[in-house]
This record gives structure tokens, sequence and C-alpha cells, in this order.
């Protein structure tokens, strides 16, 4: 399996974390555009250190970068990813727009979690910051106790194996890296998540910890932050939380 010109793949049959391997490499000295795959993680997590379903059969990949963008940019990566991935599973499954998202990053299909995204960075030293984006994809199997109801992609009628899921995305993501490192790269990428919005003009409730708000999705600022209509008419634009409807 080729890797997009510029990026090489380490395979694993089981790892504790393709996120934490990454990061080992990154610590080791790793340049970066490395990608961690493996057949079954033992330790896989997920957004605010929740536990990731890891079963065989399913895909788990990390890509890890040093450097990508200045820090301030670096909110941006997981739209982008959410973007990689949902037209990756187009690619793979023959489908067209199959799954929407979930701001920032969940993809959805009729309504159920399809994937996880998890973007996390570690400062190395003066002028070295690793950033590492991981992937799941519920390929044949999908847990079936979850705060979200959850899916993957043999119960919706798509044979697509991990390593058949992984070229799509590995041919993906390089692509949209390449478009948003453009002058006005995040313009694209804000426009191409926009077109998939799961919940855009609907009501919602944004869940950050204790603390809940709700409001109508109208827009993502020019940062990809969620912009929220309070009932009150006034905007609030929302920089971290979990999305229910």
């Amino acid at each position: 399996m080729p890797s997009a010109p510029g990026f090489r793949i380490e395979r694993h049959d089981t790892v504790g974390s393709t996120n934490t391997l990454a990061f080992t490499h990154a610590r080791n000295g790793d340049q970066g555009q490395l990608w961690v795959t493996a057949q079954e993680q033992t330790s896989g997590r997920g957004r605010r250190g929740r536990q990731w379903a890891s079963n065989r059969g399913n895909l788990f990949a990390s890509l890890l970068m040093i450097n990508p963008a200045p820090t301030e940019r670096l909110g941006e990566l997981p739209l982008l990813a959410a973007v990689a991935l949902s037209e990756a599973i187009d690619s793979a499954t023959g489908a067209y727009r199959l799954a929407r998202l979930k701001w920032p990053n969940d993809l959805l299909v009729e309504g159920a979690k399809l994937s996880g995204i998890l973007l996390e960075a570690e400062a190395l030293g003066p002028g070295r910051t690793a950033v590492v984006i991981g992937f799941g994809v519920n390929c044949a199997t999908h847990p079936d106790e979850s705060i979200y109801p959850c899916t993957d992609l043999g119960v919706l009628g798509y044979r697509v194996s991990p390593d058949e899921m992984f070229r799509h995305l590995s041919e993906s993501l390089p692509r949209l890296l390449a478009v948003w490192a453009q002058p006005d790269g995040f313009a694209q990428i804000r426009s191409k998540w926009l077109e998939r919005a799961a919940h855009l003009r609907k009501q919602i409730t944004i869940r950050n910890g204790e603390d809940a708000l709700t409001g109508q999705f109208v827009d993502l600022d020019e940062s990809g932050h969620l912009i929220l209509k309070l009932d009150n008419g006034s905007l609030r634009t929302i920089f971290a939380g979990d999305v229910f409807i």
C-alpha cells in the first residue's frame, strides 16, 4: 500500500494507541509525515479522555506532523480532518455524501456516529511542536453502549476493509492539507465542512462540562468556531463542547 509522496507508513498488529505511539516517535526525533496504523488498539481513546472501542476489523490510524502550522491555526485541523475522512468514505463506498458532519469533527450517518477523530498536540522544545491526528472508523463493528448512537459501514451495507479505508484516507488527507496551506486554504475547508453540516440552522445544545447552552447553529466563524444564535437574538461563539439535539 503506497503512501502519498512525502509520507511514510508504519503498520502494526496490536498497539496500545496509535496516537500514543506517534508521540513516542516524535519525542525520539521523528520529523513527521508519518502514519501509524494498527489492526487493534488495547488503550484506544477519544475526546475528553473517553475510551474508544478498538476491535479488529475497524480502522485505527494516526498521522504525526511536526510544526504543521502556527499554533493559532491548529484549531482548524479537526474540521479539515473531518472533511478529509468524509471524502475518503465517499470514495471507499462509492456513496455521495454518505456522512454528515457534527461539529467539530464527528461523522454521522442517519444520526449515528460512524467514526472518531482525536487531534492532540505537544510542545517538544523550542520551535518544535508535534501534532497527531488520530482516526477511528467503524468499518465492521460498532459499540452498543455509548453516549451517542453508533453505526458501522457493514451495517449500512458497505463492505470496506480497514486497509481499503486507510488507502482512501491517506490520499484525501494530504490533498486537503495542501489546500489548507494555501493563503485562503481554510476558507475552502470551511466551505466544504458547511456543505456537509448535520445541524446547520437547527436547534442544538452545547455542553462543556457542567455548562450547557441552547440555540440555533447559524454558521462557523473564519477559524471554524461554532456560532450559536440564542433565543434573545444574540450570537455566541462556541470554542469547545459537545453537540446534542
